[in-house]
């Protein structure tokens, strides 16, 4: 029996294979279908993720839409659960910094539209901390493409425990970089481009988001803090607690450690595997699961919405919801190879050499999208990688091979 259930499984496996090597002349969806189908099948398989969802879209029509492997795979002790769930094109997924795209950048988009705020302002109009030189210098375009000069990670919660002492905090922290000269990467930058919103519409992140994008745009599965909003079903897990972040804290050959930081002083880690809570610990700890850097939960389907709307220069339907030239100023490669929020860099695995005006983000629990107008292409690909485990290497499993290989298997086909 355990010789033939052998035999059985190395032919299903090298019928995968051979499915995903269909010939390179014969670009037909079945030929899509067939290598998706065996890169993530194959990376399920492996043992390298729990599970996927992936939705490709052209012209207004979903080529393809599938689910694969597991929502979540393992318990806090990493064993592997009797019967885990299986994915679905509907679970819901921790979006991670997706959330900077869909919620906070559509947000700035939103005001800058209706000339609420001027994406040239100075930071220093609407938050008081950013006054004296060389804060002062700081724009919205600036943090908006992460040129602001801040830090690239703090550990937020070891000092806060709530969103204004966490405005208060980020406030008071010193530049590492001289503004505008260098592009960082930094999640302070949309924490504080939360605040601008709330300072400027008198909402909350949460509710101005939900009142003017999500409900609009019909993204009625798309929220902050499922679980305290009744959503505890069909969700994806990612991590066992923090690990990697709490790695970052204590181990100072990744870079992140502070010197007025202890890394022993606190110990609130969460120690179970999370499902309905944000990963990121920042958002989590020091922002009660709602910021302007990571929090949101989505799925695939909401997330076209939104994708939809941008491809559209702005129009929902019949109704014109932004205008076109907000779309394009925030969808223009600046010198950094990036637009207002959205990536543009086609050096990146995950729209690697997409045509002009390609642009996308990329989430740390394993989320994706990538967009290509000059197709009309959408490729939205969300991964559950942390409920795998760390690495022995004290890292996640790196996706972004799986994402190159699906962006050009979309691509070949569109040719």
């Amino acid at each position: 029996m355990k010789l033939f259930l052998g035999i059985l499984f190395s032919v299903c496996l090298f019928s995968v294979s051979v499915i995903g090597q269909a010939p390179a002349y014969k670009n037909t969806k079945a030929s899509l279908i067939a290598t998706i189908d065996s890169i993530l099948n194959g990376a399920v398989m492996n043992n390298k993720i729990p599970g996927a969802v992936l939705q490709i879209k052209q012209n207004g029509i979903v080529i393809y839409k599938q689910a694969y492997g597991f929502s979540q795979k393992y318990d806090y002790g990493h064993q592997l659960l009797e019967n885990p769930p299986s994915m679905n094109t509907e679970t819901l997924f921790d979006m991670a910094s997706l959330t900077k795209v869909i919620g906070t950048t559509t947000s700035i988009m939103l005001l800058a539209d209706r000339g609420l705020i001027h994406v040239d302002d100075p930071v220093s109009k609407y938050i008081q901390g950013f006054d004296s030189f060389p804060k002062s210098a700081i724009t919205i375009r600036h943090l908006l493409t992460h040129t602001a000069g801040l830090i690239e990670w703090y550990p937020l919660f070891y000092r806060s425990s709530n969103k204004e002492s966490t405005y208060r905090l980020i406030h008071s922290l010193p530049l590492k970089y001289p503004v505008g000269e260098r592009r960082s990467y930094s999640d302070l930058g949309f924490i504080l481009l939360g605040e601008i919103i709330e300072k400027v519409t008198g909402l909350s992140l949460e509710e101005f988001e939900k009142k003017n994008i999500f409900i609009p745009l019909g993204m009625t599965h798309t929220l902050y803090n499922p679980l305290k909003n009744g959503r505890t079903d069909n969700i994806a897990a990612t991590s066992f607690g923090n690990p990697y972040e709490k790695r970052m804290v204590y181990d100072s050959s990744l870079g992140y450690t502070v010197k007025e930081i202890d890394p022993a002083s606190w110990d609130g880690w969460r120690k179970y595997v999370l499902k309905g809570e944000v990963n990121d610990g920042n958002a989590w700890y020091a922002n009660q699961g709602i910021s302007g850097h990571a929090g949101l939960f989505s799925t695939v389907d909401d997330a076209q919405k939104l994708v939809d709307l941008l491809l559209n220069k702005g129009r929902a339907g019949k109704k014109q919801f932004l205008s076109s030239s907000v779309i394009d100023s925030f969808l223009t490669e600046d010198r950094f190879h990036n637009g207002l929020g959205w990536m543009m860099d086609s050096t990146n695995s995950f729209m690697k050499d997409g045509p002009a005006g390609t642009f996308g983000h990329t989430g740390f629990t394993g989320t994706s999208i990538t967009v290509v107008p000059q197709y009309h292409l959408s490729v939205i690909l969300f991964i559950n990688r942390q409920n795998m485990g760390l690495l022995k290497s004290g890292y996640y499993y790196n996706p972004n091979p799986l994402r190159r290989e699906i962006f050009e298997a979309a691509m070949k086909y569109v040719k």
